[in-house]
């Protein structure tokens, strides 16, 4: 076990814990000889237990006040899946419906409805390590890769907060693949991106994820939340001046995810069945073995040091209550 203490000079005190396995705090009788007395095994027992008491009250005490913690370790899981950062879409735009207005009565917003049925995914994946980042007109770093479900719920459940701006889909892009950098994982990676819309990427940008997303072997899903009314994915204009990354945005961004060099696949959603359909299909296609490293955080023992110390003075205050004096 990986025990430490944050103030050792606090650890001399132990010394303290030595007097009481030779000296009975109990009051020395002047009158009985104890070799006189017939041995009594019961005696000897009760006498070397109160010593024991003294003096683990004593050390239970100091590494209390030294602050005894168990420091963080990793340890080796394994299982099936994969190791998955969710990119998640916080422009103004998430507010409004698949519609494309703004929400009625039990009508969901696009983000609503993200959160609801993304909740459900992170919920149903049992193993591997969840990420989660957002994007809007900066990116936003949200939680790091943990086997935390609970955590990564939360922070999935901000979604119902507004939404921010714009959509910078590059800066999110770029925030989500450093939560893989220096982590020693084994398995499958991937991002999985929900977003109703994009925007152009500068070439320094495109060099950049390009490079990244090959150097780290990261899969690549687009789930794209198409509002009614807007071009989609897959839809080549039929007007040549509109076929640009200005005018198609969407279309560009998909074109740019083709050549990554790594594994992409891009879907639509409609509404929120289809948004559902779509991650049940990719829960189901992510069952790949894998192993990773899972860090256990610190652990602070001081609470149970009082508690260990307490009990043991509760012992010898039992001890001196019950003395025949006389």
């Amino acid at each position: 076990m990986n025990l430490a203490v944050d103030t050792p000079g606090v650890l001399l005190g132990l010394l303290l814990a030595l007097p009481p396995l030779f000296r009975l705090p109990l009051r020395l009788s002047a009158t009985p000889w104890g070799p006189l007395l017939p041995a009594d095994a019961w005696s000897r027992w009760i006498d070397a237990g109160l010593r024991l008491a003294g003096a683990l009250a004593v050390a239970a005490l100091t590494l209390g006040l030294a602050g005894l913690h168990r420091g963080e370790y990793a340890v080796e899981r394994s299982g099936q899946g994969a190791h998955t950062v969710l990119l998640l879409d916080r422009s103004r735009s998430m507010d409004d419906s698949f519609a494309g207005r703004t929400p009625t009565g039990d009508e969901e917003s696009k983000s609503q409805a993200a959160q609801r049925i993304l909740s459900g995914f992170v919920a149903g994946r049992r193993q591997g390590l969840v990420g989660v980042a957002a994007f809007s007109t900066s990116a936003l770093f949200v939680l790091p890769l943990t086997e935390n479900r609970e955590a990564v719920l939360a922070a999935v459940g901000a979604m119902r907060w507004p939404a921010l701006a714009q959509t910078h889909v590059a800066k999110g892009l770029a925030m989500a693949l450093t939560h893989f950098q220096g982590q020693e994982l084994q398995g499958a990676r991937s991002v999985l991106l929900v977003s109703d819309g994009a925007a152009a990427v500068d070439a320094d940008s495109e060099a950049l994820l390009r490079r990244w997303f090959r150097e780290q072997g990261v899969k690549l899903y687009w789930i794209y939340l198409r509002t009614a009314g807007s071009h989609g994915l897959f839809e080549v204009p039929e007007n040549p001046d509109e076929d640009n990354p200005q005018s198609r945005p969407e279309r560009y961004l998909h074109l740019f995810f083709t050549g990554l060099g790594v594994p992409y696949q891009a879907f639509e959603a409609a509404d929120a069945n289809a948004l559902q359909q779509i991650l049940d299909a990719i829960g189901h296609e992510e069952q790949g073995p894998m192993l990773y490293l899972e860090r256990v955080p610190r652990h602070d023992l001081q609470a149970y040091c009082y508690a260990i110390a307490a009990f043991a003075v509760a012992v010898l205050l039992g001890a001196k209550g019950v003395e025949v004096t006389g």
